[in-house]
């Protein structure tokens, strides 16, 4: 589920960099304001950014096509704001190693999977420990499945907003179905992943999940361990 180079027109590959750049930035200045020890995210980012690289390479057959884990709703409840630094690191790799992609097109592709996980996030944040127990596997399906669901729509809608108008629309349509209904089994497994490693974290280390919640201390919902 990646825009190759050349399927889109130029403007919409600027408009996908303007807008994986303003994210960036936002993330960016997010570690940068973190009162505790931003240097602290860098091991998680790493190992969350390798997970989400490496999940790309593993290819499920789903007929007529093929999709691969994304890890999305994971990224943004364990990483925060920056699951988009991972979503663009990944797919950069992904780009230049693997061709799944394109660099012209990076952009688009970063805003496609980046703003579910910043979804996710969002949601992991605000609704999470006001959860109980018993909902937090539904709570992680949801975000889980959800992201994917997200991204595809968001692909299938920059694909038929951007492609031109003497195309057959129907044979678009009928492509952009076929995507989405080969999606849905990898949105249920996405669901069952990040419900599952969600609760995980939550009974064996619960302030794994509590320092990905906000790189800020003042903002958290939690209490943070005193560094010194």
């Amino acid at each position: 589920m990646h825009i190759p180079d050349g399927l889109v027109p130029p403007l919409w590959c600027g408009l996908g960099y303007a807008g994986t750049s303003g994210l960036l930035w936002w993330s960016c200045r997010r570690l940068q304001r973190a009162t505790v020890d931003a240097l602290a995210i860098v091991p998680r980012l790493a190992l969350l950014t390798a997970a989400f690289f490496t999940a790309s390479a593993v290819y499920i057959p789903v007929p007529p096509s093929s999709v691969h884990l994304m890890f999305l709703g994971s990224l943004g409840a364990l990483l925060a704001e920056g699951a988009m630094i991972a979503v663009v690191v990944g797919l950069f790799l992904q780009a230049v190693m693997f061709g799944h992609g394109g660099l012209t097109t990076l952009g688009l592709n970063a805003l496609i999977m980046g703003i579910p996980a910043l979804l996710a996030a969002a949601i992991f944040r605000g609704v999470w420990h006001r959860c109980p127990p018993r909902g937090r596997s539904l709570l992680g399906f949801i975000l889980g499945a959800g992201a994917v669901l997200l991204a595809v729509l968001l692909f299938g809608a920059v694909i038929l907003l951007s492609l031109p108008a003497i195309l057959d629309q129907q044979r678009e349509w009928l492509a952009i179905s076929a995507i989405l209904i080969a999606h849905l089994p990898l949105a249920m497994l996405e669901g069952v992943v990040t419900a599952s490693l969600l609760v995980f974290l939550a009974n064996v280390k619960p302030e794994f999940l509590t320092q990905g919640v906000s790189f800020s201390r003042e903002n958290s919902p939690y209490p943070t361990a005193d560094p010194h």
